[in-house]
This record gives structure tokens, C-alpha cells and sequence, in this order.
């Protein structure tokens, strides 16, 4: 869940002057394993990152952050209803071709609240059906409530095949999909092995099966410490690797091929669950008020990185502003232990031990600060695993969490805000805020950008009853070495890898 569509942005980085080669390998490292690569069954970035090699959605953001043509060569639309229309010829990795109306079950498969799709709220919006035309090609997207992004959310959507939708269980480690690329070996923990479908000849944007320097193979390494991992780039052991931790300055120094995303990364959760000190708005506030936030964006980051501003930096997302300032209590330790009045409270800190190791160290402090105005407090590093089964699964005890959530629009973020809990929804955290859904009501019904200002009291309302703590953006550049690249959502985008040499 450390990622939903973690968006950014690109620069820099050129081939050097090298020229493109063919028939080479791609090697990426990942900071963790992605567990289940079902694209509708998962919230992890590192499930997302793999999925992406391996299905299509309908539409791809460019680094630019616009919708350019994927599965779906046009398209139209508002709040409640769009249409997509599919390029000819698609076909899925086991060679079926792919028609309207297996876009339109996936779309429908997600929108349906008793199928538990993670993906639900985040692409498509509860109750949303669709129906394909597979004779003019077209896919017809019907909202069951007003939703402002409609199109951006579904055309995101990664597509399993019809075989895969029959039998989900080769989905976990395998895929049945629409991607460039098949897997072709896969061992937990360690690596995964794809290769390039010679019949893929669809791709975003205006793309051409001619090209040079598309990778044959592409092998991702699992490589959980960060040190190791910018050594394999520098060794030549690895093409690329995106980091968040000291080794990425290490890395700039060797003027390797860059691209910089831009993130959440310090983003304090509080568990609302009943029997949870956390439950109670003034334990929340008193435990946020013990934090100076502008501290800790210091040293989760490593001093590279910025205070936040709102639940999704400017600049990675359709609305901008400060909806943070003014709207959080104002840092006084002595204050904060003053409103705990003394009570003997236990908090569990979690902490995503994948961030690189400003994370632990943001953790330490807290630990430490709190530990002054009396709490117990345990802290403990948990995996992308851990996360998605202890805490967005719900089957783990917390209390507190340093888990970034990113995503580039406002509607994104909703179910993890909203709705059910864990485990029967994607509100890990069992957050209740009345104003927050009656103003995300209202923003949904406003297309687009015409309801930023909408989400930003939306935003506001969050804050100030202290349901989650953002405080620290970082630049996540990834590296290159023997291969380029482009970002899109903050990720590689495998269809514009190029090898060089």
C-alpha cells in the first residue's frame, strides 16, 4: 500500500551518446517482494511496479502526467459516464484476441462491492458497471454515483485476460495479461523473470514494433537494502534502481542516466479501531502535538527531501495548494503532556521497513518523543507484506504507522479514508469522518479540476481531526545504467526502456 499510483515527475538523464542494442536484458532491483501479483487484488507499489510489464490499462499517463492512447485509442466522457474505444488487433499473452467485452468484465468485476477488489474506490468506483460492443470495439463505462475523475480512475485500470478472470489463483504468481511482456519465472523473495511478446504491437502513445533497443528479457531482483542495491547498479549487476535513502547521493556522484519522481514518504496513521488509544480525537492530537513534524520531515528524508503540503505533493497531482498548514496542532511538547493528563497509554509504532533508513531513524524519534510525555512505546519495522496483511488485511494489532500512501488524484485516496475497515474494506486505519464524506460527495460530482477547491476542504477536514499526518515529500530519483528510461506515476514505464551501449 506504500504506493497506489505514486506520480512524479521526470528529468534529466540522456544515453551518453551511446547507441540503442538489441537482444539485450533489463535488470531492476525492487526494495521488496510484491506478494500476490493479481492487479485487482493488491495495494502494494512493488505488486503495481511488476504488473505493469504485464498488463495494459486502457489509457497511460505520459511523464507529463497526460493521458496518451494504451488499450483504447479514444475516448470521451464526464462524471458519470465514458466511453473507450479499443485499438484493433489487441490480443493477450496467451493468444487470445482481446475483445470490449473482456475490458468491460474487469471494469464491472472491480465496481462490484461483494467481489472485494482492492481496486475498488481507487479505478473504479463502487457500483460502477460496463458493457462492451465487441463489434464497434467500444467499452461504456456507467458510474452509480457522480465521480469526478471518471475517466483518468478506470482508464488506469490494468486488464486481465478472460482466462485469468476465470481462474485467479495463476494470477498470484504468474499473468494472463496485456502487457508487453509474460512472466516467465518467478521466485518469491528473490527474482522474476519476464520476456518481451514479439506480437505486441499496440503500446501507448503513437508506438511503433520497430524499435531499437527494447529489452528481450527483463530480470527483477528483490534487494532489500538500499546499499546493496546501488552497489549492483554501480557493479553493472543491475540497470536500474530507484532509491530513497543517503546511497541515492552516492549514486548522482557517478552521473549515471536519472529520472526524479517526486513522493509521499512521512505519513504518520492513527489505528481508530475501538479499544485503540488512538480511537480518541484527543489522544491524536496530543500525540501529533508532541511531534515537531518539520523535524522529522528532516530526518525521514535524510535532509533531501520537504515538508508536505497536503495529502499529494504539487506538481503529482490534478489539484494544487496547502490544505496542511494551520490544520494540524502546532508542535508543544509540554502541552501534549499536559492533555494526557497522566493516563497510561501503549502505542505500537509500525514503521514500513522498505523507505530506506530515514524511516527507521523518523520511527527511533518518535519513539523517543513520546516516551518523554509518558506513552509505551514498541516499535517495530514491518515488510510490504506485513503491510498489506497486517494492516490493510486487518489482521494485525497497531496502534500507529509510518506508511506513505501516493496517488495522484484525490478520488485515489478515497477508500483508504472512507467506507469500510479492514478487513471488510481498504480503511485500514477505520477512519469516521462525516465531513470528510459529505465533502467528498460534493467534490465527486464536479468534473475534474472544477472540484479542487472541494477536495481541499475535504482534505482540511481529515487534518483537523488528525485522521492522518502527512509531513515530509521526498525525490525518489532512479538510476540507469546500460539502459533509459521513462517514468510514468513515479515508476519505470517498461515500454520506453531502451538499452544502450
Amino acid at each position: 500500500m506504500t504506493g497506489l499510483l505514486l506520480a512524479g515527475c521526470g528529468d534529466g538523464g540522456s544515453d551518453g551518446g551511446q547507441g540503442l542494442v538489441d537482444g539485450k536484458t533489463f535488470t531492476m532491483v525492487l526494495g521488496a517482494d510484491p506478494g500476490t501479483l493479481d492487479p485487482h487484488f493488491t495495494s502494494l507499489s512493488p505488486a503495481f511496479e511488476v504488473d505493469r510489464f504485464l498488463y495494459d490499462s486502457l489509457l497511460a499517463v505520459n511523464e507529463k502526467g497526460d493521458l496518451v492512447p494504451n488499450l483504447a485509442q479514444k475516448w470521451e466522457g464526464d462524471t458519470g459516464k465514458a466511453t473507450f474505444t479499443l485499438r484493433k488487433d489487441i490480443t493477450c499473452s496467451d493468444g487470445t484476441a482481446l475483445k470490449a467485452s473482456d475490458v468491460a468484465a474487469n471494469i464491472s468485476f472491480v465496481g462490484d462491492p461483494k467481489n472485494e477488489s482492492s481496486r475498488i474506490g481507487v479505478f473504479v468506483p463502487p457500483g460502477t458497471t460496463a458493457t462492451g460492443d465487441d463489434a464497434a470495439g467500444t467499452v461504456t463505462v456507467t458510474a452509480a454515483q457522480p465521480s469526478a475523475f471518471l475517466i483518468r480512475q478506470v482508464a488506469g485500470l490494468q486488464i486481465v485476460c478472460p482466462k485469468g478472470m476465470q481462474s485467479r489463483d495463476q494470477l498470484k504468481q504468474g499473468a494472463v495479461g496485456t502487457g508487453m511482456f509474460t512472466m516467465t519465472e518467478a521466485v518469491p523473495n528473490d527474482h522474476y523473470t519476464l520476456t518481451r511478446r514479439k506480437d505486441y504491437a499496440w503500446g501507448p502513445g503513437e508506438w511503433k514494433t520497430d524499435q531499437r533497443g527494447l529489452p528481450d528479457k527483463v530480470v527483477i531482483k528483490i534487494v532489500t537494502n538500499e546499499t546493496t542495491a546501488a552497489n549492483l547498479v554501480m557493479s553493472g549487476g543491475a540497470n536500474a534502481v530507484q532509491l530513497v535513502g543517503p546511497d541515492k547521493q552516492r549514486l548522482q556522484g557517478q552521473k549515471l542516466f536519472q529520472r526524479d519522481a517526486t513522493a509521499m514518504l512521512g505519513e504518520l496513521w492513527f489505528n481508530q479501531k475501538a479499544g485503540n488509544p488512538t480511537a480518541n480525537l484527543e489522544i491524536r492530537k496530543a500525540l501529533t502535538q508532541a511531534l515537531d513534524l518539520k523535524q522529522l520531515s528532516l530526518v525521514v528524508t535524510g535532509n533531501t527531501g520537504k515538508p508536505a503540503n497536503g495529502l499529494i505533493p504539487d506538481g503529482m497531482g490534478a489539484c494544487k495548494g496547502d490544505t496542511l498548514t494551520g490544520n494540524l496542532p502546532a508542535h508543544d511538547e509540554a502541552a501534549a503532556k499536559t492533555a494526557l493528563g497522566g493516563q497510561k497509554i501503549a502505542v505500537t509504532l509500525l514503521y514500513t521497513s522498505s523507505a530506506g533508513p530515514g524511516m527507521q531513524a523518523a520511527a527511533e524519534l518518535m519513539q523517543k518523543v513520546w516516551s518523554g510525555i509518558g506513552v509505551d512505546v514498541t516499535v517495530k519495522g514491518v515488510s510490504e507484506t506485513e503491510i498489506g496483511t497486517v494492516v490493510v488485511g486487518g489482521q494485525g494489532s497497531w496502534t500507529a504507522a509510518l506508511i506513505p500512501l501516493n496517488a495522484s488524484l484525490p478520488s485515489e485516496i478515497v477508500p483508504f479514508l472512507s467506507g469500510p475497515s479492514a478487513p471488510d474494506g481498504t480503511n485500514f486505519s477505520s477512519i469516521q469522518n462525516p465531513q470528510y464524506d459529505a465533502l467528498v460527495k460534493e467534490a465527486a460530482a464536479m468534473n475534474g479540476t472544477d472540484g479542487c477547491a472541494k477536495w481541499a476542504e475535504a482534505e482540511k477536514a481529515l487534518f483537523q481531526r488528525v485522521d492522518v499526518v502527512p509531513f515530509a515529500n521526498s525525490v525518489a530519483p532512479a538510476f540507469g545504467k546500460g539502459a533509459t528510461f521513462e517514468l510514468s506515476g513515479g515508476n519505470i514505464w517498461p515500454s520506453s526502456i531502451r538499452m544502450v551501449g
